[in-house]
């Protein structure tokens, strides 16, 4: 079929305007609770995942290089109690491979729980990307911790407590690499569409997108009730090479909150 030069024009301008879906990548941690006040609550499941939270895919992920808990001070690693979980999210056809932990808490106080991935590629973006993800999870009433540094090569440090939010606060935090903040950072925040209900109407609802300030601060309002992910991108001055060239990394300071609706 031969196109008249009016067919090709359109057909190119049809082509360059097709949206391309560079989904957002976020490190997850989801823990079974995220404020624990009864006994039987102490025994916590962490979920492992590495996904695109709000439209519902998980990527395959190889097992975490560190998983641990950081509380009263000291870190406490769990990688050798990781096991291996198949998991599907509302948009995946396939079952695809995630981690689990479980670990008990057994003192009142601030748990962050902290996991260092293997080094993923995405061939979209000719790099690979390593998320180092936090979750705090609070015991009886014992605020101590939340705001501490626990040494990843990138991180958010909560300016704003990290649990017992409402829908409608206001989250704080800044962006560190390597222990200094880091101004003017990228930070990307996706709602976890655990079951699909919601939806966004154009692209740019899906992932959004705010900068740190000149001191690494960075501002958002939580709109929805649920698990939000805040992903500080950087690039590592780091390489990893492959097939003979040096491939750029992408390294994300990732933390997980949680909203509730006022009752």
């Amino acid at each position: 079929m031969r196109l008249r030069p009016s067919g090709i024009v359109a057909f190119l301008f049809a082509l360059f305007i097709i949206p391309v879906n560079a989904y957002a990548h976020f490190g997850m941690l989801v823990p079974s609770n995220d404020i624990v006040e009864k006994q039987q609550d102490t025994l916590l499941s962490v979920n492992i995942m590495f996904a695109h939270p709000f439209e519902g895919q998980l990527m395959n992920m190889e097992k975490p290089e560190v998983v641990g808990v950081f509380s009263n001070g000291k870190k406490n690693l769990l990688t050798p109690s990781l096991r291996a979980l198949r998991l599907k999210m509302y948009a995946d056809t396939t079952f695809t491979r995630s981690w689990q932990v479980y670990h008990t808490i057994k003192r009142p106080g601030d748990h962050i729980f902290f996991m260092q991935p293997k080094p993923y590629w995405e061939p979209a973006e000719d790099s690979y990307i390593v998320h180092y993800t936090k979750v705090i999870v609070n015991a009886f009433g014992k605020e101590d911790g939340w705001d501490a540094e626990i040494g990843l090569k990138t991180e958010i440090i909560p300016l704003t407590r990290p649990y017992g939010l409402y829908t409608g606060n206001v989250f704080q935090g800044i962006v560190k690499v390597d222990g200094e903040p880091r101004p003017f950072a990228k930070v990307e925040v996706e709602y976890f569409n655990r079951d699909g209900t919601s939806s966004a109407s154009k692209a740019p609802f899906v992932t959004q997108v705010v900068k740190a300030d000149k001191n690494g601060v960075f501002t958002y309002a939580l709109p929805k009730a649920g698990w939000w992910g805040f992903a500080a991108l950087s690039t590592d001055s780091r390489t990893v090479l492959q097939d003979g060239e040096h491939k750029s990394v992408e390294i994300g300071a990732v933390l997980w909150i949680k909203a509730e609706n006022f009752k």
